[in-house]
């Protein structure tokens, strides 16, 4: 485990030598030494200094890893124009050190402690980065809600410690009540984001440059799934009282953030929200707290995690040429860029859970799960499902189809980099799943 952060830090000095590809080739290089090496154990192993891994941790690891290669790779505008790039690597680099650390902790402070430092980097992405004037409040929502929603965790933390002389999450065993139950999952909650606590999610997406929106999309949303699976291995019992609330919630909220979807005029908006309402099946699947629901949450949260990456990713790739993300102007791009409708188009369909994406798997596994819960969440599963179809479309034809807008002079050709970067997102997504038996050991 240490050898991993110690990879991870010592690719600090590399930023200083000013070489924009030699640091997204390090990182390549590093994801595959440690994803070769590496035992995908069913229990915590490796342990040293407080840290150690078990298959859930190591597929999150692996998956920030991938995420901050290829964000570095689609910020070729701050190489490009020369805007503080050095500096714009290092954060990059210190972000993937405390989502690697937060994976890592086996103790419940340590992951809160990098769990929270993660929002610094995030924040100075946004800020330093960022497009709008608007950026601004955007950071404002995001370190007001997680914040506010964390510190009864960090006074429960405090408790836990003083009831059972640990934080190590094995190691903890405590009579719960109804205040210790809410104060551990709000934070997570809020984070992944659940429907009523994701008004942060939307306007953060919008604002952040398209490293700051494709960590979000891809990891830092995953941390509050993984914190809930984390804290839920000891309430068990008292989630299987109170967790039905939250279900309720989620579901309609799921159908609720569909409709919202298909009123958006801004692609980044309607990609954020359609996050939402993909996470928010991820939260009722680990609320079930079955096997199936557990299972198919990890397999949603990698899938959801590399195709709302690559939608973000294309949908910069058009504002690169059009300076807008408004569906009004970034129409007709069929006849603009060819070669782009096909990822358009796997993605959408990805987006929408068809085959052979993770995605569809997730879908298939989680609403197995939930269904087994309650028979009666099939009326809201299957409009969540109806219009996840639909948004996906809209997206796609909205973008592809229709008059090119008249203001639109001259577009320039598509890079090789922009190729390799949306390949990158479409290959795992559609190939991991022939051998997604791994991730069937956990639990």
């Amino acid at each position: 485990m240490m050898s991993m952060i110690f990879s991870v830090f010592m690719m600090i000095p590399i930023v200083f030598i000013n070489c924009w590809w030699v640091s997204g080739v390090s990182l390549l290089i590093i994801f595959f030494i440690f994803f070769n090496k590496t035992w995908f154990f069913t229990f915590f192993s490796l342990f040293s200094y407080s840290f150690g891994g078990d298959l859930l941790s190591m597929c999150m690891i692996f998956l920030s890893l991938w995420i901050v290669f290829l964000m570095i790779l689609a910020s070729g505008s701050v190489f490009n124009f020369k805007n503080y790039k050095s500096e714009f690597i290092l954060v990059n680099i210190f972000l993937l050190l405390f989502l690697i650390l937060s994976f890592l902790s086996s103790n419940l402070f340590l992951f809160y402690l990098f769990f929270e430092s993660s929002l610094i980097p995030t924040l100075l992405l946004i800020y330093g980065w960022g497009y709008q004037p608007e950026r601004l409040s955007a950071g404002y929502y995001l370190l007001f809600y997680t914040l506010f929603a964390s510190l009864p965790l960090l006074v429960c933390i405090f408790y836990i410690y003083y009831g059972c002389s640990s934080c190590f999450y094995d190691l903890i065993s405590l009579d719960i009540n109804f205040f210790i139950y809410l104060s551990l999952i709000v934070a997570f909650m809020v984070k992944l984001p659940m429907v009523f606590t994701h008004f942060w999610l939307p306007k953060a997406h919008v604002e952040a440059p398209i490293s700051g929106s494709m960590i979000l999309a891809g990891v830092l949303l995953k941390l509050g799934g993984y914190g809930l699976i984390r804290v839920f291995m000891f309430m068990y019992e008292y989630g299987l009282i109170f967790n039905f609330v939250w279900l309720i919630l989620s579901l309609y909220g799921m159908a609720m953030v569909g409709v919202l979807c298909l009123s958006q005029t801004d692609i980044k908006s309607l990609i954020a929200y359609s996050s939402v309402a993909h996470m928010g099946l991820v939260l009722c699947g680990i609320l079930c707290m079955n096997y199936w629901g557990l299972i198919g949450s990890l397999v949603m949260m990698i899938g959801h995690g590399l195709c709302s990456s690559g939608l973000f990713c294309l949908a910069n790739i058009n504002y690169e040429r059009t300076s807008s993300r408004s569906f009004f102007i970034n129409k007709g791009m069929l006849t603009l860029m060819p070669s782009f409708a096909l990822f358009w188009f796997v993605l959408c369909a990805n987006n929408m859970a068809s085959p052979p994406s993770m995605n569809l798997l997730g879908e298939i596994v989680l609403i197995n799960s939930i269904m087994s819960w309650s028979t009666m969440s099939f009326i809201f599963l299957s409009l969540s499902s109806f219009f996840s179809c639909c948004y996906s479309i809209y997206l796609y034809s909205y973008v592809q189809h229709g008059a090119i807008f008249s203001g639109l002079k001259s577009i320039s050709l598509c890079s090789i980099r922009e190729y390799i970067l949306i390949m990158c997102h479409i290959l795992p997504l559609n190939l991991f799943v022939l051998s997604i038996d791994i991730l069937s050991l956990w639990l």
